[in-house]
């Protein structure tokens, strides 16, 4: 990812939550300036729009549909879970809504799903049968992927929330999951917050990614790293967000970036809030693709010399001397 090879931007189309409903959130995120793509979530934003109406929803107002993300919480049984839950009849339910989801996404033109799986996991010691709940969950991947295998699946970890523990909280659980479900259309969606605090270098998540299976999206944001805190993109911790990107670009990541940040939650304009994280990362992409192709970085890289890789990138974010 460089420069020259400007990724799409999509944002959080809830910080724009109205009285206008879709419509009205998709126009504010139509006047940030920079954003072009949008995510929607299945089945909250298509209450009284199919998926053809959406479609044309997003081409008036320039967006392209990069995909959906699952939201089981319509049902209360799925608090208890959704593909973990123990009645048959409520997992059942979890993946026909899945399957519908699917349907909804190819009809409006979309191609990848995201399934962020928070209310599957425990509470408590003795709570669930681990086991079973692996099983179920690696059946309902596989069956789900198979529902139309010219979709992309995407499992979005996340150490805990709702759940106090979910069953999907880092990179590894969920690559072991992804392998034992053995479908070529999952992959893996990092959320830079959510990576933080599972306690891993956002760069190195990518590259096991892209290793042991698919990198299909980034969710970019940032946090002190004990909560899923939603800021600004590269706020707190520009450097590994730069690195992240040299990453990206080793990688050969050509996806949307999406910003998933939470300005409703302090009072933030969500507008000035998109345009901060639009020109956030412009700059640290832009500082990304000189590093990457900085011979000294990757000299001292090379011989895990952190002291110089530091002055070197200190001196591209603040201009600091080398």
């Amino acid at each position: 990812m460089t420069r020259s090879n400007r990724p799409r931007y999509a944002c959080r189309l809830n910080a724009f939550r109205g009285a206008d409903g879709l419509p009205g959130m998709l126009a504010r995120a139509a006047d940030v300036g920079g954003i072009d793509a949008a995510d929607l979530n299945f089945p909250d934003h298509f209450a009284g729009h199919g998926p053809a109406e959406v479609a044309a929803l997003l081409d008036r107002h320039g967006l392209v549909l990069n995909g959906l993300a699952m939201r089981y919480y319509t049902e209360p049984a799925f608090r208890l879970g959704a593909f973990t839950n123990p009645d048959p009849v409520v997992r059942r339910a979890a993946i026909d809504l899945t399957r519908r989801g699917l349907d909804a996404l190819a009809e409006a033109g979309g191609r990848l799903m995201t399934l962020w799986m928070g209310q599957d996991g425990v509470d408590y010691p003795f709570q669930g049968d681990y086991g079973r709940m692996w099983d179920d969950t690696v059946s309902a991947l596989a069956e789900v992927a198979a529902h139309d295998p010219e979709l992309d699946i995407a499992v979005e970890y996340k150490p805990n929330d709702p759940r106090a523990f979910a069953l999907m909280p880092d990179v590894g659980t969920t690559l072991l999951a992804i392998r034992e479900a053995g479908a070529a259309n999952l992959g893996v969606t990092l959320d830079f917050a959510h990576v933080l605090y599972a306690g891993e270098m956002p760069a190195h998540a990518a590259h096991v990614v892209a290793r042991h299976s698919r990198l299909l999206g980034v969710h970019l944001n940032d946090g002190y790293g004990h909560r899923d805190d939603g800021l600004i993109a590269g706020s707190i911790h520009p450097v590994q967000t730069v690195e992240l990107f040299v990453e990206l670009g080793r990688i050969g990541y050509d996806g949307v970036i999406y910003f998933d940040t939470f300005p409703d939650l302090g009072g933030l304009d969500p507008v000035a809030e998109a345009r901060a994280n639009v020109a956030l990362v412009e700059r640290l992409r832009a500082i990304a693709g000189d590093l990457a192709a900085d011979v000294g970085l990757a000299a001292a890289i090379a011989r895990q010399d952190a002291a110089a890789s530091m002055r070197i990138v200190a001196a591209r974010l603040y201009g600091a001397a080398r």
